[in-house]
């Protein structure tokens, strides 16, 4: 097994990882890609199953992604996933995923904000501050150096104080934090929710400004969103097309048929964009396939993480 401490040891650049979900958005149209199956024994729990097949520069490689979330578990998400070479059915390795997750979805989001967000932006918000949204900052953080950016944080149970730290290094970030998510929202040209469980939505309807993009990562807390923002943008079709308020939408579009050409994105700083980035297994298997093939494991060096629970933290 390729454990998550084998793939930290690779120190893979944040660049690559960017480059590597760009290809994956880009020849998307290459891939065969199921829905994702999702199983709830109860309202807090989830099992997801996430199968596909891409094209990569080594032929055919296919994957079965499983992740759970158990909120009394640390950490609460987890994830495993298989790897296999889908030429001849021969299976390459079973990957620890916890980092491929993070930093794909993170990588993901950032590729949506800078494709979507408002042309000047610079006020971003934040709620959910665990490694998935660690991971959102980061790429931005390391992919737009020359940019002053404000950052707005949701305070719970002190996570602000962490993440600030964590990004402490970084001088074009300015960190402030917000009482109440219509707070964040009203102050913000970019919004992105990291909170993995909401059981209504976050806040009325007039909290959100003209040429907001609002960045659900995990898809619940928005669904009034769906009715009034001009446009709805989705990683896939197939992902989204039982949302309960799908056919309500006033346009919507896949995220690769926009860098495609074949929809239009953002045509001005007024409209109000949604990006249901639902994550799809075709990037957790396009960075599992980059990282088996360039894992020499036996000589990378040791190093020493003192703390297990730390190891789940981008």
């Amino acid at each position: 097994m390729i454990s998550y401490t084998d793939i930290i040891r690779l120190n893979i650049p944040v660049t690559d990882c960017y480059q590597w979900v760009e290809e994956m958005i880009q020849e998307k149209s290459s891939a065969l890609l199921q829905q994702k199956i999702s199983m709830k024994p109860r309202e807090d729990v989830f099992c997801n199953v996430m199968p596909g097949i891409i094209r990569s520069a080594d032929g055919l490689r296919g994957g079965v992604k499983v992740v759970t979330r158990y909120p009394s578990r640390a950490p609460g998400l987890d994830s495993k996933l298989l790897l296999f070479d889908a030429e001849n059915g021969e299976f390459l390795a079973l990957m620890d995923a916890n980092w491929i997750t993070a930093m794909r979805t993170g990588a993901v989001a950032a590729h949506s904000i800078r494709l979507f967000a408002k042309k000047d932006f610079r006020r971003i918000g934040m709620m959910g501050l665990g490694n998935t949204a660690r991971a959102v900052m980061l790429f931005l953080a390391e992919l737009m150096p020359e940019r002053e950016l404000e950052v707005s944080l949701l305070r719970y149970k002190g996570q602000e104080k962490l993440f600030v730290e964590r990004f402490a290094q970084y001088q074009n970030l300015r960190f402030h934090f917000a009482e109440k998510p219509e707070d964040i929202i009203r102050g913000s040209d970019v919004a992105v929710s990291a909170v993995t469980y909401l059981p209504d939505d976050i806040c009325s309807d007039a909290c959100f400004p003209e040429g907001i993009l609002v960045v659900p990562v995990h898809t619940r807390g928005f669904t009034n969103c769906d009715l009034f923002f001009d446009k709805v943008y989705a990683d896939d079709y197939g992902h989204v097309c039982h949302f309960k308020n799908f056919d309500r939408f006033r346009s919507f579009a896949e995220v690769s048929d926009v860098v495609n050409k074949r929809a239009p994105g953002r045509e001005n700083d007024r409209e109000r964009i949604l990006a249901y980035n639902i994550g799809i297994s075709l990037h957790d298997i396009n960075l599992a396939s980059h990282i088996y093939q360039s894992a020499d494991l036996e000589k990378l060096p040791d190093i020493d993480l003192q703390e297990p629970a730390e190891k789940f933290w981008i």
